[in-house]
């Protein structure tokens, strides 16, 4: 059975940090792509940062760029979300995703939400001072 759990959400000052972090089971990282995604309410899901399953290649929506990174740590089975220099623009729901269909590139999965089959419950992150 596929699950991902994310969890490191909560509320943090702007300018501060979190570390995002989603476990999963039921598959590798050498299998499937995945990525972090995140809503608002009212707004349609957004990708946020990607990872490929095969070369490690990333992608980054531009807003975070430069400020957020993403890595996996394949023994652990864990990916993870590195933001820095956090705005109240960021505040979001943060959700995990996997694509196990193999058939876009890390940039599709992560624009093409609707590719992703496999999704975590999600984290809330707020910023706010």
């Amino acid at each position: 059975q596929v699950q991902l759990v994310e969890s490191g959400g909560g509320l943090v000052q702007p300018g501060g940090s979190l570390k995002l972090s989603c476990a999963v089971s039921g598959f590798t990282l050498d299998d499937y792509t995945i990525g972090w995604f995140r809503q608002v309410p009212g707004k349609e899901r957004e990708g946020v940062s990607c990872i490929s399953s095969s070369d490690g290649s990333t992608y980054y929506e531009d807003s975070v760029k430069g400020r957020f990174a993403i890595s996996r740590d394949n023994t652990k089975n864990t990916v993870y979300l590195q933001m820095n220099n956090l705005k109240p623009e960021d505040t979001a729901v943060y959700y995990c995703a996997a694509d196990s269909s193999g058939a876009y590139t890390v940039q599709s999965m992560c624009i093409m939400t609707f590719v992703n089959d496999y999704w975590g419950q999600g984290t809330q992150v707020t910023v706010s001072s």
